[in-house]
């Protein structure tokens, strides 16, 4: 037991020892590290230190260097800056000297002037002094003052002028005068060489060929029941007669007679020739032309060039196929009217586009005198106004008739070309035109009285077929209607003969067997 005691106390004592062996060994190791770093501090500072004076060394000697340098471009600068002020003051000085002399040379040259205005002065006061003596002396021996005889110098002078104005303005005018013929007369054979016109007369029959002469029966029909029919539903005049294979349809109003014609071809395609039939073929035929009128319309416009326009004044364009004045066709002139006004205010250096526009529509109104009371002139204006048309065109509507002055070149260009399509040789004819308004008024006064659907001038104006409402009309009061309608004619119309007023009441009753 002494002995694991000693043996522990042994041990500890000798770990203790080994402790502070080791301690103490540690301490001079960290003592000896110690001094090589204050070594190593010592060496790293003095290379520092030279280092440092190496850097300062090279910068005094590189900031000597740029002191110089500066030092030298300044002296170059200030030497030059010197030299230019020399310079400057040696050009100031030479300036100054020759601003001098010019001072000296104008004052010399004023007081030149102020010598000769002084003289001038004196002579002007002899030459006013002469010359009052001088017009004392013509007073005197003419017996005038000076403002008498001004007067009648200015008055003399005035005549003499006046003369030889006159004169001038005379020889001038003149020569302008025909100058301005011989350029209109090219300007308008131009025009009209560049623009040949179709014929546009209209005549007032169609005829229609036939294969046989068994197709005329056909057309007649039992009883002569078809071909009442078809001029009753077409208000046209249906003639057969012994023309071999033609029928002809006669008519004034140009639409009624194309819807007729079309009507007629159909049915002899058909075959089918009945009084029903009839209307299925006339309701189809008339709904074609309707269409193709809106067509025709937007062709024309397009084929003048023009960009836009209402689309109700296209239809009324293509409605102008079937209109006629003066046995002309309206359209056929419309057209020439408005390609010669292109023509002629391009020559004139006028806006050709809206000249063609213009004389599209001088005549727009004709396509509404059928249906509204006025005249063309008035008609289409408003129509036009209604649609926003340019001045130029309404212009042009009312002074292609005289009603306005053209207030520009497009405006002349439409009243020229209207005159010139409206002259040429075979474009009208009058006695037409006056058949024409005679069977229009013939039909208006029978549409105007109560109870008529419809009213067609038939046998080249002696008849007038009045179709009138069953239930608005009876037997006896359609008597009466009729001798209304011829008195009024008597009153209103002037006509060669008769005319017979036919007045057609029908009732149809339909049923349908199921």
């Amino acid at each position: 037991m002494e002995y694991i005691i000693v043996s522990v106390i042994v041990a500890l004592i000798s770990s203790a020892i080994s402790i502070i062996v080791v301690r103490k060994i540690d301490k001079a190791k960290f003592q000896i590290f110690i001094e090589q770093a204050k070594a190593k501090a010592k060496v790293i500072e003095h290379e520092a230190e030279v280092s440092l004076k190496d850097i300062q060394l090279n910068a005094k000697i590189n900031c000597d260097r740029e002191f110089k340098a500066a030092r030298k471009e300044y002296s170059l600068m200030l030497e030059k800056i010197e030299q230019k002020e020399k310079e400057l003051n040696a050009h100031l000085e030479s300036e100054l000297k020759a601003i001098k002399i010019e001072k000296e040379e104008i004052i010399e040259k004023n007081n030149k002037i102020t010598t000769i205005k002084e003289g001038l002065s004196k002579q002007k006061k002899i030459y006013e002094d002469k010359t009052l003596e001088a017009i004392k002396i013509l007073e005197n021996a003419s017996g005038l003052t000076i403002d008498e005889a001004r007067d009648l110098m200015l008055e003399k002078v005035k005549e003499d002028s006046r003369a030889q104005i006159s004169s001038i303005f005379r020889k001038k005018y003149k020569l302008a005068e025909q100058n301005v013929k011989n350029e209109v007369n090219n300007m308008l054979s131009h025009a009209v060489t560049r623009y040949a016109g179709e014929f546009a007369a209209e005549r007032l029959i169609n005829n229609i060929p036939i294969n046989d002469e068994e197709t005329k029966g056909k057309i007649i029909g039992k009883e002569g029941r078809n071909i009442k029919s078809l001029e009753m539903l077409l208000g046209v005049d249906i003639i057969i007669d012994d023309t071999p294979n033609t029928i002809t349809v006669s008519s004034f109003n140009l639409y009624r007679r194309a819807v007729a014609t079309k009507t007629i071809k159909e049915l002899l395609e058909d075959g089918r020739i009945q009084p029903a039939r009839i209307e299925e073929i006339y309701a189809k035929v008339k709904h074609e032309f309707d269409n193709n009128i809106q067509k025709e319309g937007e062709d024309v416009i397009m084929e003048l060039g023009i960009k836009s326009m209402h689309p109700e004044l296209i239809k009324l364009v293509g409605r102008l196929r079937y209109r006629a004045s003066y046995g002309q066709n309206a359209l056929a002139h419309t057209l020439e009217v408005a390609n010669l006004a292109g023509l002629l205010a391009a020559q004139m250096g006028g806006d050709a586009i809206l000249a063609r526009r213009a004389g599209l529509l001088h005549d727009i109104g004709k396509a509404l005198t059928h249906e509204l009371p006025g005249s063309h002139v008035d008609l289409g204006a408003e129509i036009c106004k209604r649609y926003d048309e340019p001045d130029t065109v309404l212009n042009a509507i009312f002074a292609h008739h005289g009603h306005e002055e053209p207030i520009n070149v497009e405006s002349a260009a439409v009243c020229a070309a209207d005159a010139l399509s409206a002259a040429r040789p075979g474009a009208r004819r009058e006695v037409l035109e006056s058949f024409l308004k005679r069977v229009e008024e013939v039909e208006n006064i029978s549409t105007s009285k109560v109870g008529v659907i419809n009213a067609y001038a038939i046998n080249a104006g002696r008849e007038v077929r009045v179709i009138v409402k069953a239930e608005l009309v009876n037997d006896d009061e359609a008597v009466i209607l009729a001798t209304e309608i011829a008195k009024e004619i008597e009153e209103k119309v002037q006509y060669p003969g008769e005319i017979k007023v036919n007045v057609i009441r029908e009732v149809r009753a339909q049923s349908y067997a199921r």
